[in-house]
């Protein structure tokens, strides 16, 4: 008999429809699934449902470790779904039943042609277009889709102006990545080139997905662009894409909708026939507020009838998104006639439609406010065809400032940024606050419309754009197929855990909470919290060098996933989502001499010296990756297959290195952190061996395992010297350097999961050592390695460690002294019911806002994960 998994949707019941169709990654337990070949997927009534499934990782002996599954649109989605693997039976997954329509793929030498069973899309190979047209059921509703931009020479000061230029984006390669039947994606990629005559400049390299299901009446695109221009001459002042919507029905039947905030919309036609001084008819005025025909002019009021040309067109309308508060609505009769105010509001969904009576286009904007400045224009309406242009970063907002934020005070020396370090906590170095080669990623939904629908109806699309609907599979099974290392499902049987799951669930609310009331919102910064607050003018440190954005600092991207996976919450896997999108996208550098590397902490996000390898591991994106199956995703963890090139180019401590007079890095004596650094090397190839089978990045994973475990103090030892081109550290080094930063930015997990994975004996002794040291009594480590560990901090964090050694050495002293690290090593975190929150008024700030004493996101992250990997570990010993 098969084994049949639950699948669910994490918000709690089934959406009313999936437009677009539904894809998600789930694992399955090491040896269980020989291939894709074996799933299928049975609704709640335990039917037959078509789907499709594709490999995500293996595990080492060649069975499937995690694999994408797709279903398609359905305007009747079950409350839940059942994946079988039935080693058994043939595959059929794939295999769309009869009545189910499949997506078809045509394929010519200057196209690619969709086909969902709804709606088609036209993809031309190149050129300015991102496609040539989309259709529903035959009929166009929209052409010539193009990425557009506007790029500003300055920013005015005093009298000053600057001069604003357009660029279109030039696709230059189209890929088919997959091919049906159920699901298919097209990938393209360019760069936006000048408008008209000029220097021919391109930039701003993007890559744009359209994702198709069968039966889809909408198509997904995503839509990621790298910032490769000069912050001291290129301002970004607009990046939107724009689509040619045809029109044909009588100017009154045209119909305009934008949604507002929580569920409102304005719904409008081109030429009003409501609020006149005289009536069409009631009929005819009920027709244009529910978007259909009216009846024939014959049969309306003469009086209005016959004035119908004295009624003023609006064509152009415009929301705009300037902050997280505020967005406004306005609208005019045409170009070079002024502008009318119409309605704001504070939170836009992010949604507009323009169609007639034979259909017409829906564009919805995921995180649209969150994102902000954002803008949705429809200009020409009253023409044969109209634009309709989604702005990412809007025309209408101030142009986007890249440049760094101070001069550099002098900072022109190791020894003065030294200093400077131990006064703002920055780690600053001239020319290393750059954002080229940051990156950002937007998702849209567009829907194709075979008539006006009824608001109703148009409010549900803007809520599934905004916030798509996501099956997963349950805590309980992600536990149970052995993915992600030492942790365990919410479990609140006795009181003990119920005390630290009730710290767990206040830190994240918290967090959340913060998000909200301090406003982290915006274009760059999304996704990201600070690193520390200032108690003394109540707000987090955001203008204080180091300690303001936090860049993954401590790993809260790992706290957040893990978060997740324990507890099925919808709203903890929605801020790890934006916290991924974030951390992968804007804090890591994607061309240029930095690529695959990250910035440390900063008050930009891309303002620190630091540019390492412990922000960029594929440790903190993976979780992302494998449980939405997210090409975007993996486009990340590709760029960083060949990370360990960087140690050529830039050591990352080069500041501080000891040996400074001496070391010389070259491809066969690079010197290696045995804790980020190999720790995120250890990740990347990893994830790329179990993603592609790469050879490389496996006999570099397994060399370098067995390295460590050769060298005679084995991780103790700090730092090792690794030959680039063979993949191997030198064993012969005798030193011991601790850092109390090793262990927290994903090397705990890491080797958790290895030394299940690739068991080396000599590699878990090394690690076992490592774990049980940390925290031991100078006695105990004077007795094992000869001398005193330095650098022991974060005690708490490292309990973690400790709980490792006792449940691999099945050691109950071990566990017990687990515990009081972990008491001993965050009072303030530790006794939850004291961490209390209180209001601060004015005129302190500028708004009343509730204060947490002792605050860090640091020392959050770090406590979740002690949390949560102590109770997987010795939680029996806690009871």
């Amino acid at each position: 008999m098969a084994d049949s998994t639950l699948i669910r949707w994490i918000d709690g019941q089934a959406p009313a429809e999936i437009s677009g169709g539904s894809t998600w990654g789930m694992p399955f337990p090491r040896g269980t699934v020989p291939g894709v070949e074996a799933l299928a997927v049975a609704d709640a009534t335990g039917a037959r449902v078509p789907s499709q499934a594709w490999p995500l990782a293996t595990w080492p002996d060649g069975s499937l470790k995690w694999a994408g599954v797709a279903l398609p649109a359905t305007c009747s989605p079950s409350d839940t779904y059942h994946v079988t693997a039935d080693t058994g039976t043939a595959a059929r997954a794939g295999r769309p039943s009869s009545g189910i329509a499949s997506v078809v793929v045509t394929e010519s030498a200057d196209a690619i042609t969709v086909d969902t069973g709804v709606l088609q899309m036209v993809i031309n190979c190149g050129g300015s277009t991102l496609f040539s047209s989309l259709s529903r059921d035959g009929r166009t509703v929209a052409r010539d889709a193009r990425l557009v931009s506007l790029l500003q020479d300055g920013i005015p000061e005093g009298s000053g102006t600057a001069r604003r230029e357009a660029f279109t984006g030039e696709v230059t390669a189209v890929a088919l990545e997959q091919n049906g039947p159920v699901r298919a994606v097209v990938r393209l990629e360019g760069r936006h080139r000048q408008d008209g005559p000029g220097n021919g400049r391109s930039w701003l390299p993007f890559v744009v997905r359209f994702y198709f299901h069968a039966n889809a009446r909408s198509v997904r695109m995503v839509h990621s662009f790298i910032w490769d221009g000069d912050p001291e001459r290129d301002f970004l002042a607009g990046l939107g894409v724009r689509f040619t919507v045809p029109l044909e029905a009588e100017l009154h039947n045209r119909h305009i909708r934008i949604a507002g905030a929580d569920g409102g919309f304005l719904a409008e036609a081109v030429r009003g026939l409501t609020g006149l001084r005289r009536d069409p008819g009631a009929e005819v005025r009920e027709a244009q507020i529910a978007g259909r025909a009216t009846p024939p002019e014959q049969t309306w009021n003469p009086e209005v009838s016959g004035r119908l040309h004295l009624i003023p067109t609006w064509g152009d309308y415009m929301l705009s998104q300037l902050n997280a508060d505020g967005f406004e609505v306005r609208k005019r009769t045409a170009a070079g006639r002024g502008w009318v105010g119409i309605s704001g509001g504070t939170r836009a969904a992010g949604f507009c439609s323009l169609s007639d009576s034979r259909g017409g286009l829906g564009v919805g904007i995921k995180d649209f406010w969150q994102s902000h400045p954002g803008q949705l224009d429809i200009r020409g309406a009253a023409g044969s065809e109209a634009a309709l242009t989604a702005w990412l970063y809007s025309p209408e907002a101030q142009p986007m400032d890249l440049r760094f934020y101070h001069d550099g005070l002098g900072q022109d020396t190791f020894e003065e940024q030294l200093e400077g370090l131990e006064i703002t906590y920055e780690d600053y170095e001239p020319g290393f606050g750059n954002p080229t080669g940051i990156a950002r990623t937007h998702e849209l939904t567009l829907f194709a419309y075979e008539a006006t629908p009824p608001t109703e109806s148009l409010a549900a699309d803007a809520a599934a754009a905004s916030t798509p609907a996501l099956l997963q599979a349950t805590p309980e099974y992600l536990h149970s197929a052995g993915v992600f290392g030492d942790w365990a499902p919410v479990d609140r049987s006795t009181p003990e855990r119920a005390r630290l799951e009730d710290r767990l669930d206040f830190l994240f609310d918290f967090y959340a909470y913060q998000v909200e009331q301090r406003r982290w919102y915006g274009f760059w910064n999304y996704g990201d919290v600070m690193h520390t607050y200032d108690f003394d003018r109540h707000v987090w440190r955001y203008d204080v060098g180091g300690y303001a954005w936090d860049n993954s600092e401590l790993s809260p991207d790992l706290w957040l996933w893990y978060s997740y996976l324990r507890s099925g919450r919808a709203d903890i896997f929605r801020f790890a989502e934006a916290m991924t999108r974030h951390t992968g996208d804007v804090d890591v550098y994607h061309l240029g001499p930095w690529k695959g590397l990250g910035s440390r902490h900063n008050v930009q996000h891309w303002g620190c010296s630091a540019k390492q390898l412990r922000i960029s591991t594929p440790a903190y994106r993976r979780f992302y990756y494998y449980l939405t199956a997210d090409e975007r995703t993996g486009d990340l963890l590709a760029e960083l297959v060949d990370n360990d090139q960087n140690f050529l180019g830039l050591d990352p401590v080069r500041k501080v290195r000891p040996d400074a007079a001496t070391y010389r890095p070259n491809r066969g004596a690079l010197g290696v952190g045995l804790g980020t650094d190999w720790g995120s090397l250890a990740a990347t190839w990893l994830t790329d061996w179990e993603r592609t089978g790469n050879p490389r990045s496996r006999d570099r994973l397994l060399g370098t395992m067995a390295d460590i475990g050769a060298l005679k103090y084995g991780f103790l030892t700090g730092e090792a010297l690794y030959d680039l081109d063979k993949g191997r550290f030198d064993t012969g080094r005798e030193q011991i350097s601790v850092s109390h930063l090793s262990a927290v930015f994903g090397l705990v997990e890491i080797c958790s999961e290895l030394v299940d994975l690739a068991p080396d004996p000599q590699f878990e002794r090394a690690w076992l050592q490592y774990c049980r040291l940390f925290l031991a009594t100078k006695e105990e480590q004077v007795e094992a390695v000869g001398q005193a560990l330095e650098g022991i901090h974060l005690t708490q964090a490292h309990s973690r460690l400790t709980a490792y050694a006792a449940a691999r050495l099945q050691d109950r002293d071990l566990a017990a002294r687990a515990w009081e690290s972990f008491a001993e090593g965050g009072e303030h975190l530790n006794h939850g019911s004291a961490f209390s929150l209180r209001r601060i008024a004015p005129p302190f700030v500028l708004q009343p806002v509730d204060e947490a004493p002792t605050v860090s996101t640091n020392d959050t992250a770090q406590f979740g994960l002690a949390v949560i990997q102590n109770l997987a570990l010795v939680g029996q010993y806690l009871d």
